[in-house]
């Protein structure tokens, strides 16, 4: 087989981006009809992740991403892919990798996303025909070479026994923090909203808990968050608040409430749906400690600290735009694609 003509795919993949990142008629009829499916694919999420693809897909960043690797295919495998369905469109970058490999995408989509990840691929065909024949979408895995699944924690146990045969990627929960030092201004926070809220926090990207200093006054981090007060008119999301509202009232525990989010000090790190837990520290390097401890169960870092760790750290307001080598859960699935033997 030829090897990639990464001017061709760049320019190919850069064309849907544009397409995305300014949605035509048809696409927005998607962005207002997904919301008849899944009760969380608000417009605005939907709408956010679409553009969020789009700009993810710039001609710059795809040549450079894809220079990294010698992209040359001598046997073309079935690679079988299990999509979450979250969010809207988690599971293109899989998608993406398997095409730009020259493998064939066997895509196993979640009902919960069906329909978005299917046009988008037409749109693709649409500019070029060509990968019309990379990929088909079934409701049976079967006759795959490698397997690409994510779930949760429960579901990993199903697929490794069912596909741990064959070279794998299963990815199971994880979830991403943030890291406070006290010195955050107010945009800063008000970015850190967006990490927070953000398609109602049910992303893997999504900040579930804050790390705060000792003695931290979480007054002017509410201040900072006030603008996302609306989120509480989404009924799901109102119904998640008010049931863990009642459970922390009955229990007497502790916890901070400004109308929409709970805080609640803990220790674990995945918190209920409109809850961030939090957990205090005595000084950055205490809290890097607790940050390395926990690195299998993070997908990201997000703060403003001059930090190193082996996660992803990003800026506030930036872990639902990731690039396209922030790989999931840190494993590079163009590698893995590319050695496919």
């Amino acid at each position: 087989m030829s090897k990639l003509d990464i001017t061709a795919a760049t320019n190919v993949f850069a064309e849907l981006g544009k397409q995305l990142a300014a949605p035509d008629s048809q696409l927005m009829d998607i962005v207002e009809s997904e919301r008849q499916h899944n009760a969380w694919f608000t417009p605005a999420s939907v709408l956010n992740a679409i553009i969020a693809t789009g700009e993810m897909l710039n001609a710059a960043d795809l040549e450079q991403w894809l220079l990294r690797y010698n992209l040359q295919n001598n046997s073309i495998k079935k690679v079988g892919l299990v999509l979450a369905g979250n969010i809207p469109l988690v599971g293109f970058h899989d998608v993406l990798c398997v095409l730009l490999t020259g493998n064939h995408a066997l895509i196993k989509a979640s009902s919960q996303d069906a329909r978005l990840i299917k046009f988008v691929l037409s749109k693709l065909v649409d500019i070029e025909t060509s990968y019309k024949e990379q990929f088909s979408f079934v409701d049976r895995l079967e006759g795959f070479d490698a397997i690409i699944a994510t779930g949760s924690n429960n579901t990993s146990r199903y697929f490794e026994y069912y596909f741990g045969k064959v070279p794998n990627i299963i990815r199971k929960n994880r979830n991403s923090i943030a890291l406070l030092t006290g010195d955050e201004f107010a945009e800063e926070l008000f970015n850190l909203g967006h990490d927070i809220f953000d398609y109602y926090g049910l992303g893997c990207r999504n900040v579930s808990k804050l790390l705060v200093p000792e003695g931290y006054n979480f007054n002017f981090f509410f201040e900072s968050i006030e603008a996302y007060n609306p989120i509480i008119n989404h009924h799901k999301y109102n119904n998640n608040y008010d049931y863990n509202k009642s459970i922390y009232l009955v229990n007497r525990d502790e916890h901070l409430d400004n109308g929409f989010l709970l805080l609640k000090q803990d220790t674990r790190l995945v918190s209920p749906l409109a809850v961030l837990f939090y957990e205090t520290y005595k000084d950055i390097d205490a809290a890097r400690g607790m940050l390395l401890e926990q690195t299998e169960q993070l997908q990201c870092v997000v703060t403003g600290a001059p930090i190193q760790l082996p996660n992803q750290v990003v800026g506030f307001g930036q872990s639902q735009h990731p690039k396209l080598w922030d790989y999931a859960d840190n494993i590079d699935t163009m590698e893995f694609l590319s050695a496919l033997a």
